[in-house]
């Protein structure tokens, strides 16, 4: 097995002597490159984050912005990164290189002051500048034609958060600046143009990206381990049954900062082929366990709108660039993002282990905190969506900020109203239990009945009932309630105007 090395800035480096659990934030600090700085050191403030090529969506190679700090350096062994230093063209001898375009536009309009910020700023911008699909409009309305509360929109759609030039200001919702103010780094992004066709950062999207490499990384007595198919990692778990199993590591990567958590063996299962596929069916859509966020986004289109509102929700785009639903179901977080969505969608989840596979309903999956049916050496592989889709749908997520924050509550709601009556209900709620939780008495309250007010105020009375909702420093338990009572009474006055009554 070739030694463990990472491509930075178009250069080989060895990941020997890091150990296992040494984020790439550390890795290129300790080789000089110090544009890469930490802020948090949990995924918040986008000060760490580089360039990384992805499999593409839309064509061979994305350049894909994540966060430095949460990654282990061992997790990009056989990948390639580009950091803000090997953005820059360099010069002739004896001369400065050449700005590349992000960082010229963020110099001239202003967009750095003391500069720590800049560098992440940077290489996030530059993962949006890009995008292949990213296409700037010859009327420049920067003032139409997008969802300014969700940021969805189509491929180059404008309006309050997407540019002229096509540039979504969600690509910088997981980057902070606490002396600039933003709003000359907004004009730096609506500023760029399109790259160079001899850029070779845009051409490189023409190209393959490095395959994964099986990776067997072991220093001090601790292991990175890489497995190269789904039957090796559920072979190796069963002989590990200590290992902690990472994907993005955007929750595990917080673990070993904050809490100065260590594994003695890490098994890695993001690249796995078998874990990263997305097939539609006549009854049902399979999302691969391992597919991030931003993938699964892009692969979709908004062809499952629950999904569509909540993927811009979901933290930031730095993090869904890296996040799972197999690490946000797996973890069992009652505050997931995406579990209540799951739920009111009735998806199931396909359980793999070296004996077979199952699958499990999504409301029979959580068995208490953080604890659920997945037994020992099983990986979650994919999550099954039944089809057809229900055409009202909703999710709202109550929380301190408007993005990028953990939610108080969140209620996700499917329902089928034919000739003004509630035929079917499924709503998914997180945040008011010890696991997320189907709001089955407000379902039976809604279904069978008429879509008006009389039925939905009493099934918002029922809501406001459901789970077992605690006092903490994001909310109260009485505050909880009322949240979702008045998230039913917002949906009925958000879906009257389109559904009868």
């Amino acid at each position: 097995m070739v030694d463990a090395q990472i491509t930075v800035n178009g250069k080989e480096a060895p990941i020997a002597p890091a150990a296992p659990h040494t984020t790439v934030l550390d890795f290129l600090r300790e080789r000089g490159l110090t544009g890469t700085k930490e802020g948090c050191a949990e995924g918040e403030c986008g000060a760490c984050s580089v360039l990384v090529a992805r499999p593409g969506v839309n064509n061979p190679t994305d350049w894909v912005a994540v966060n430095a700090c949460l990654v282990p350096v061992a997790a990009l062994d056989g990948q390639e990164i580009v950091t803000s230093e090997g953005l820059a063209t360099p010069g002739a001898p004896g001369t400065p290189p050449a700005l590349h375009p992000v960082q010229e536009e963020m110099a001239v309009r202003g967009g750095s002051q003391c500069g720590y910020c800049t560098p992440g700023f940077v290489c996030s911008m530059a993962a949006e500048y890009y995008r292949s699909d990213r296409c700037a409009h010859a009327d420049g309305d920067a003032g139409a034609g997008a969802d300014a509360d969700s940021g969805a929109g189509p491929a180059g759609a404008t309006g309050p958060e997407h540019g002229p030039n096509g540039f979504d200001l969600h690509a910088l919702s997981g980057n902070l600046c606490r002396c600039t103010g933003y709003r000359p780094i907004r004009d730096a992004a609506f500023a760029v143009g399109t790259p160079a066709k001899e850029d070779p950062l845009a051409q490189r999207r023409e190209q393959s990206p490095p395959e994964p490499v099986a990776t067997a990384y072991v220093k001090d007595g601790s292991a990175f381990l890489r497995p190269s198919t789904l039957s090796e990692a559920l072979h190796l778990l069963r002989e590990r049954p200590d290992a902690v199993v990472v994907a993005g590591s955007t929750d595990w990567g917080v673990e070993v900062n904050i809490r100065s958590r260590r594994a003695g063996c890490v098994v890695a299962v993001d690249r796995l082929p078998e874990l990263r596929e997305l097939r539609v069916a006549s009854d049902h859509i399979e999302i691969g366990a391992a597919q991030t966020l931003t993938e699964i986004e892009r692969r979709l289109d908004g062809s499952v709108p629950l999904l569509a509102e909540l993927f811009p929700q979901f933290a930031s785009r730095l993090i869904r660039n890296s996040a799972t639903l197999g690490g946000n179901l797996g973890t069992g977080s009652p505050i997931g993002d995406s579990p209540p969505v799951l739920l009111a969608l009735e998806a199931s989840v396909v359980l793999a282990g070296a004996d077979g596979e199952r699958e499990v309903p999504l409301a029979d999956y959580f068995t208490g905190y953080r604890q659920s049916v997945r037994r020992p050496g099983e990986l979650i592989r994919a999550v099954r969506i039944p089809l057809p889709l229900s055409p009202v749908t909703a999710f709202h997520k109550i929380a301190k900020r408007r993005f990028d924050d953990i939610s108080s509550v969140a209620v996700a709601f499917a329902l089928d109203i034919e000739d003004g009556t509630v035929r079917r209900a499924r709503i998914g709620l997180g945040g008011v239990a010890a696991t997320p939780i189907r709001a089955l008495a407000a379902e039976a309250a809604l279904e069978g009945k008429p879509w008006a007010a009389p039925t939905v105020e009493a099934a918002a009375r029922v809501l406001r009932d459901q789970g077992t909702p605690m006092d903490d420093h994001r909310a109260s338990a009485r505050y909880r309630s009322a949240m979702l009572g008045q998230s039913l009474l917002k949906l009925y006055a958000q879906t009257t105007e389109a559904v009868p009554s």
